[in-house]
């Protein structure tokens, strides 16, 4: 089965947490703070496999967790770190946030990585809050939470060449001539539903990826038939090879179809018409393909099109195979230092965003039903996650960040008085003044 568009939950490893210990030592009457810190939690990465051609591993299983972080341990000793989470994905594959729809990776050469989502740092032990003040800390921290976060995989595949045209008009045979490739083929619509791909070689030694591509109908671009799912796979073809029923056996005009297919490619958002095109006239070994082959000329040139590189063919006697795979890799040749697909707007091709993340010290304050304040915030709600509210110190310390996140004067402005109960995720505190 091809899948090509998949949507998965991953959630990053939680840092180990810091401990509280101290050095007892015979003949050592100061021994002093040795918490030690926990270890990383794990980071989920995206990993290219080239052997792999679908998104199918991910069909099934839609969720992936990391490991966390071993806690610290006495004599400062570290917690071990945990290795990261490694995906298999395609070449090919576009990663994409679900919530703002933002493009995180663009992954398209084996072994190239990205990291989705980022494991906790591990908290740190008494020992890293030592201070001239305070020589013996009695409180640690915990682990930070890991990146939970919900993508989108979009496979876009990597072909040189995508054949393209309307349904039965010999696109996976031609495959299944020039290439090992074994698609499906038989004379009724809707053969291929979906994309198949082979390596094909010419006599002179020159090779290329082609692909057979799901047959495109009037309303594609619109999403209507397979729509932006066949369409999604040219993106990245540098060659179009529009292939054409020359005979009209099935009652449809060449030229027509030859026009519907490019106003499809035109209307979609990644500039398809902008690609080079050769037009394969195929079935000449039917009758009456001669005259709709001249007929279809004379309607180019009249349009003002008469440069366009027309390819008779027969799929059925092999008849100028060769010539069409020359064409191609002459193409190719041409076109092989572009890149169609990067625009101003895109991030191109071989990209993974790595980006300034914003201060994460904003935050609401809202009121429940009860008269309870409710405070929500990224950086207040990680704070709250690594504090160890079983210890007096470390549940001080946590009111000192409150009042220097400014959350203790917002409360006062939102009408808080002594006495009043503040929520934190699960949390419920007593405002004290």
């Amino acid at each position: 089965m091809f899948v090509d568009q998949v949507k998965i939950l991953l959630k990053a490893g939680d840092g180990g947490n810091g401990i509280t210990a101290y050095r007892r030592e015979k003949y050592v009457p100061f021994g002093g703070p040795a918490g030690g810190d926990g270890g990383n939690g794990a980071s989920v990465v995206l990993e290219v496999d080239e052997g792999l051609r679908t998104l199918m591993d991910f069909r099934y299983q839609r969720h992936f967790k990391a490991k966390k972080g071993d806690n610290g341990q006495s004599s400062n000793m570290h917690g071990k770190n945990a290795e990261d989470l490694v995906l298999h994905v395609p070449p090919g594959t576009i990663v994409k946030d679900v919530e703002d729809g933002e493009v995180l990776a663009d992954l398209v050469e084996h072994k190239q990585r990205a990291v989705i989502a980022k494991g906790g740092r591990g908290g740190r032990g008494n020992s890293r809050f030592a201070s001239p003040r305070n020589p013996a800390p009695d409180f640690s921290e915990n682990g930070e939470p890991g990146e939970e976060i919900e993508v989108t995989l979009e496979l876009k595949l990597l072909a040189d060449v995508g054949l393209v045209g309307f349904p039965s008009v010999g696109k996976s045979t031609l495959l299944s001539i020039v290439s090992k490739a074994k698609p499906k083929v038989g004379n009724y619509h809707f053969t291929t539903i979906k994309p198949n791909l082979g390596v094909v070689s010419t006599s002179d030694q020159r090779s290329f990826v082609m692909a057979d591509l799901p047959g495109l109908i009037e309303g594609a671009s619109d999403g209507v038939g397979l729509g932006h799912q066949f369409l999604r796979h040219v993106e990245r073809t540098k060659v179009i090879v529009h292939m054409i029923d020359m005979s009209g056996s099935e009652a449809r005009d060449p030229y027509e179809d030859y026009q519907i297919i490019n106003k499809e490619l035109k209307a979609y958002e990644q500039r398809l018409e902008d690609r080079p095109q050769i037009v394969v006239a195929n079935k000449m070994d039917l009758p009456e393909a001669e005259d709709q082959l001249e007929l279809f000329k004379e309607q180019l040139k009249e349009d003002g099109h008469e440069d366009v590189q027309i390819i008779p063919l027969s799929t059925v006697t092999h008849h100028n195979v060769d010539q069409l795979l020359f064409a191609i890799a002459d193409k190719l040749e041409e076109v092989k230092d572009i890149d169609f697909y990067k625009t101003e707007e895109d991030l191109g091709v071989n990209r993974v965003l790595y980006k300034h993340t914003p201060s994460q010290d904003h935050f609401t304050i809202t009121r429940d039903d009860d008269g309870a304040y409710v405070v929500q915030g990224k950086a207040i709600e990680r704070t709250f996650k690594m504090t160890d509210f079983n210890s007096d110190p470390a549940v001080r310390r946590f009111a000192r960040q409150m009042r220097s996140m400014g959350i203790d004067e917002a409360l006062r402005e939102r009408g808080c008085e002594n006495g009043d109960i503040v929520r934190i995720l699960g949390g419920e505190f007593e405002f004290v003044e």
